[in-house]
């Protein structure tokens, strides 16, 4: 059974970081896409930062881009959001994404196969 967990969520004041993790089971993911999505209460879910395979091409939502970065950890079976210079218009709840069929990323939900539960992030004013 295939199982992506999100951890790192919580409460942090505006300006803050925090660092998202997500482990992967069940299968490897090391030659799939992997991305990150958010959804705000009341809003729809919306990308916010994906990576290829290998972790050499990366892209971004323009509302995170230069404060937020996705890695990964192949070996490890981990996908990681750092996220930094936060703003109260992060709060969501994060989740991490996976895709069965192909390589590179995308900002495209149907392009991705697995998800995890999600992690709350809030940022205060």
């Amino acid at each position: 059974q295939v199982q992506l967990v999100e951890s790192g969520g919580g409460l942090v004041q505006a300006g803050g970081s925090l660092r998202l993790s997500c482990a992967a089971s069940g299968r490897t993911f090391s030659s799939n896409a992997m991305g990150w999505f958010r959804q705000a209460p009341g809003k729809e879910r919306e990308f916010v930062a994906a990576i290829s395979w290998s972790g050499g091409a990366t892209s971004y939502a323009d509302s995170v881009k230069g404060r937020f970065t996705i890695s990964r950890d192949n070996a490890k079976n981990t996908l990681y959001l750092q996220m930094t210079s936060l703003k109260p218009e992060d709060t969501a709840v994060y989740y991490c994404a996976a895709s069965d069929r192909y390589s590179s990323g995308t900002s495209r939900e149907s392009w991705y196969d697995y998800w995890g539960q999600g992690t709350q992030v809030t940022v205060s004013p």
